[in-house]
């Protein structure tokens, strides 16, 4: 008989699952429940864009593409970027399409992290980086961030974690779970501290286009930086387009090439009809960009208005779709609160425990729902809140 406790590699085996996905295992077979839990736009994807992809099922272009994928979908990637974020990238040698951003983020590490390298990733954010460094044979060093510095990043922080090992930061700006931003005067001090340093950069960028009254900086149009950095960027969260699962890398090419080779030998190439379904909304999305962003900011006033009316505090997001109360000061874990919250108020939350250890006494609530499906959900959560200074 096969032993598969042997069979299976222990950094495997050991592998903790998504706190994310554990939550939502929760919701399985639970009916009557109001979540604003999942991290995807409730928006459907453009007609335009759905058409362009239809079209070319029709004409017949079902074959793979090029590794990297097509060029005309480069060529866009490359004129996108240049005007929404004026970074300059070779859409020949420079920009891969990957099967969605998740791609994007494990070929990078894969491509620059050896066993032992240590790979800072500032906390709470989403839950896939450390895992998948740790399958690189990378050490992930857990940096938590603070609400007090408005969960941004700042140059004592880093520095406190620096060490001659380290090889790769990741930064995840704007960021899932608390909905924080980095203004270029902040960048600028994290620049600052890695010119000097053969430390390269991944910036997660899927949230750019969703910042509320200030624009997004990519780290890499700043000075020395462009050289060390790679931008990971999708068509999920700006475009509604989570189901297409594509995304990009731009990067120098010489750490494309590296990247370039994992991809093409895991996965071939990403969707033919998702390439043709981004080219058109690269050449003629920037309005439906504008338009779900102005319905996600009126969302964002409207749950920060409903939580301090239940008396949450909460940092005021100010990129992605979601908020970060603080859940603490009732005797329970943020597991316990959103298992509470879930079972006896049929309310879902995520807790902000599945971003990292520094998320307890947080929770995200995502607010890429409708306004009447908040309103019941925030119903629910200030009836529990209630009940629960009333047993204190």
């Amino acid at each position: 008989m096969i032993d598969y406790n042997t069979l299976i590699p222990q950094h495997i085996a050991a592998l903790p699952s998504s706190g994310i996905r554990k939550f939502f295992d929760l919701l399985d077979n639970m009916k009557d429940v109001t979540a604003l839990t999942v991290g995807q736009p409730d928006f459907v994807t453009p007609w335009h864009i759905r058409e362009a992809a239809i079209e070319s099922l029709e004409r017949g272009k079902t074959y793979y593409t090029s590794n990297a994928g097509l060029m005309e979908c480069r060529r866009e990637i490359a004129a996108y970027m240049k005007r929404r974020f004026s970074l300059d990238y070779d859409p020949q040698n420079e920009i891969l399409t990957t099967v969605g951003g998740s791609e994007a983020i494990d070929i990078t590490v894969r491509a620059l992290v050896t066993p032992g390298d240590e790979v800072i990733i500032p906390e709470p954010c989403f839950v896939c980086y450390a895992p998948i460094v740790t399958l690189a044979g990378g050490i992930p060093v857990r940096l938590p961030l603070t609400a007090k510095n408005k969960f941004k990043l700042t140059p004592e922080e880093l520095a406190a974690v620096l060490t001659e090992k380290t090889k790769l930061l990741i930064l995840a700006f704007p960021n899932n779970p608390t909905g924080a931003i980095m203004e270029k005067e902040e960048l600028e001090a994290i620049a600052a501290m890695l010119r000097d340093t053969n430390i390269a950069v991944l910036s997660d960028e899927i949230y750019a286009e969703l910042t509320y009254g200030k624009r997004h900086v990519s780290i890499a149009s700043l000075e020395g930086m462009r050289e060390r950095t790679v931008v990971v960027g999708g068509f999920s969260k700006a475009y509604a387009m989570t189901g297409w699962r594509l995304g990009y890398t731009l990067a120098p090419k010489e750490i494309t090439r590296g990247m370039y080779k994992i991809h093409q030998y895991a996965i071939m190439c990403a969707p033919t009809q998702s390439q043709f379904a981004a080219i058109e909304a690269l050449k003629n999305g920037d309005a439906d960009i504008e338009e779900m962003k102005a319905e996600y900011d009126r969302r964002r006033h409207y749950i920060l208005k409903g939580l301090e009316e239940i008396g949450l505090e909460c940092f005021a997001p100010e990129g992605a779709f979601y908020v970060f109360p603080k859940i603490a000061g009732f005797g329970l874990s943020s597991e316990e609160f959103c298992e509470k919250l879930l079972y006896d108020y049929r309310v879902a939350i995520v807790p902000g425990t599945a971003f990292g250890e520094c998320g307890e006494g947080f929770a995200r609530i995502s607010y890429a729902y409708s306004v009447p499906h908040i309103t019941k959900a925030l119903e629910g959560i200030g009836k529990f809140v209630k009940d629960l200074k009333e047993s204190l």
